[in-house]
């Protein structure tokens, strides 16, 4: 496996109904797409011609209430493995791997364990996370299940499904909705379950293009300046937040920040919220490093971070994406605070 490079694993997810088996179906079907691996974390059979379908016992995966059960990280770790295995035995070949969760998933298991497992991390790395969500349902669905709405706040990826259902005006509703929940996911109109796999694949901070870190693509930071902008002129309304529980967060600092305090923090933060911070990623200028830190995380589990030699931009400041529940931009930076003060910047008057 050494000097291999890293498979992509896309994650699909997305509440029941909302389309993800057909939208894998059609997706599958496109030509030029290369070999993928699917791994269905629920009980089924996909018909594929020269591809791979890994699917899990259902009594593996489901608890009777039909949630996502923890002892999918294990599950999850050992079908991985076995594509591995299988792959370097010559026995199956593979470029990425697509996993679909069940529709009640929250998706922060599967993204736990691949972002944390040793194995895995050097085998794989995640690519990004595509949720459907269905145009015809869609706002009764985010009022009622805090699953979907987990779904759409993790996504780099919304797919609109079922806008055929609906009219414009409803359609367009929802969007702004998603928009205000995760103002950097760009939302994919899908008809039929038809999707250009160049608008949903490669989504993450790896660039295929370039072999190299696009991290302004992967934060996406000036989503969360528009939106703020767009809200103050037109709004009177957070355009980040989703309810009075989910919000969308960048934090931006100027100056380098100190590392221990910035680990201290950290630490206490997901110690203390942990649950509550559904997904984290940044770009962080550690004073006395060259280079900037990446970080991602879900809830209480970081991927390991990557040192970069040097800055990717002229923009070295660390901006920081959280998407929270019940978390709000003051009590991150007062929390901040305690730990770290930024130093002032020079007034206009100073010499």
């Amino acid at each position: 496996m050494r000097g291999r490079p890293l498979v992509p694993v896309s994650l699909l997810t997305g509440f029941l109904g909302s389309g993800k088996t057909t939208v894998l179906n059609r997706l599958l079907r496109q030509p030029g797409l290369g070999r993928i691996a699917i791994v269905i974390n629920e009980f089924g059979e996909i018909g594929l011609d020269h591809e791979l379908v890994e699917s899990s016992s259902e009594d593996m995966i489901l608890l009777r209430s039909g949630c996502l059960c923890c002892t999918i990280r294990g599950d999850l770790v050992d079908t991985l493995q076995r594509l591995v295995r299988r792959r370097d035995d010559g026995e199956i070949a593979f470029d990425r791997v697509v996993i679909e969760t069940t529709g009640l998933a929250d998706p922060a298991p599967i993204l736990h364990t691949l972002m944390q497992d040793p194995v895995l991390i050097a085998v794989y790395r995640l690519d990004g996370v595509i949720t459907t969500v269905d145009a015809a349902n869609g706002n009764a669905t985010l009022d009622c299940q805090i699953e979907a709405v987990k779904q759409a706040a993790v996504a780099d990826r919304i797919l609109l499904t079922k806008t055929d259902l609906v009219s414009p005006d409803r359609s367009t509703a929802l969007v702004e909705r998603l928009g205000r929940l995760n103002p950097a996911a760009p939302i994919v109109v899908v008809r039929d379950g038809n999707v250009d796999p160049a608008s949903i694949l490669d989504a993450g901070l790896y660039d295929p293009a370039t072999k190299s870190l696009n991290v302004q693509r992967w934060l996406q930071v000036e989503a969360y300046t528009a939106g703020r902008h767009r809200d103050h002129h037109h709004h009177g309304h957070d355009v980040n937040r989703h309810d009075a529980h989910i919000k969308a967060t960048c934090l931006t600092f100027d100056t380098p920040l100190d590392g221990a305090a910035f680990d201290t923090w950290l630490g206490v933060l997901l110690m203390l919220k942990g649950r509550d911070m559904l997904r984290i990623k940044g770009i962080v200028n550690v004073a006395g490093l060259d280079g900037p830190l990446i970080i991602h995380g879900v809830q209480h589990v970081f991927h390991p971070p990557v040192r970069l030699k040097r800055w990717p931009g002229g923009d070295r400041r660390t901006r920081i994406v959280f998407i929270t529940r019940d978390i709000d931009e003051a009590a991150l930076r007062d929390t901040l605070a305690v730990f770290w003060r930024e130093p002032a910047r020079p007034s206009a008057a100073a010499s």
